[in-house]
């Protein structure tokens, strides 16, 4: 297992934000700490990849409408994406309780990032003081080496911990919770991805008759049994009626001018 474990706190490291390794944000922060991709990787190495993207889907949705705004973040998506999604595949209570899971190592790992915000501001500190007496390898040690080891230790050895100890006891102690307790996350864990995707919406849709849209995806899932590629082709067409054959918005008619007789002398 401790193969296992060092590969997903690599993947944890490689996939934060601000590691710069993976063509920056797009190999890492875009696509490795997205659930969706971490949960089949995470899969993969534990050996159960279908379970692995049972859970990253069911986690995606609740993040799905996370957005960072100013490096604001109310939960961690990189330790949601790797320790959590892991521990969720070791504990075999299903996606439910991986999701509850997740939304609570997602905002326990906001409290390392922020901690690790703070402790830059000492390499920082160095760095100008290496600038001073211009000391180029001491810039370039305090601004790329030693933060990016900083955040190195701060990813993955907890990572590491959390997944070489977790396969040993998450099981156990899973079972070892009162059944009050079980039923709780499950049913947190199945409201979780309904209250991310109402957040997406909330934030594309601009007029509510374009839920009609929503509406009809539901139906198509839930009573015509459409899969996911029938579901693509519905979704295009109607893409497509809707902005090739949507009414015109009604053009407001300019006022003629009044001719003022008594401007005329």
């Amino acid at each position: 297992m401790i193969v296992e474990a060092a590969l997903i706190g690599l993947f944890c490291y490689l996939g934060a934000l601000g590691t710069p390794w993976l063509l920056g944000l797009t190999g890492g922060w875009y696509l490795l700490s997205r659930p969706l991709v971490s949960g089949m990787l995470v899969g993969l190495i534990l050996g159960d990849v279908k379970t692995g993207i049972m859970v990253g889907v069911a986690v995606q949705a609740v993040y799905i409408a996370m957005v960072t705004p100013g490096g604001s973040m109310p939960a961690d998506l990189n330790f949601v994406a790797w320790p959590a999604i892991a521990l969720g595949i070791l504990s075999g209570k299903g996606p439910e309780v991986a999701v509850a899971l997740a939304a609570t190592i997602g905002i326990a790992g906001t409290l390392l990032f922020n901690a690790m915000l703070v402790l830059n501001s000492f390499w920082n500190h160095r760095a100008d003081v290496a600038l001073d007496r211009g000391d180029e390898r001491g810039v370039y040690l305090n601004s790329a080496i030693w933060p990016q080891a900083m955040s190195f230790a701060l990813r993955f050895v907890p990572t590491f911990i959390a997944v070489y100890f977790g396969a040993q006891y998450i099981s156990g102690f899973m079972d070892s919770l009162p059944k009050v307790v079980l039923s709780t996350m499950n049913v947190l864990g199945g409201i979780l991805p309904a209250v991310g995707i109402a957040i997406l919406l909330k934030q594309i849709i601009k007029s509510y008759t374009m839920l009609i849209y929503f509406l009809v995806g539901f139906i198509c899932i839930v009573f015509l049994k459409l899969n996911m590629v029938a579901l693509v082709i519905v979704g295009a067409l109607l893409a497509l009626i809707h902005y090739n054959y949507k009414p015109e918005a009604p053009q407001a008619i300019a006022a003629k001018p009044v001719n003022d007789d008594e401007d005329e002398f």
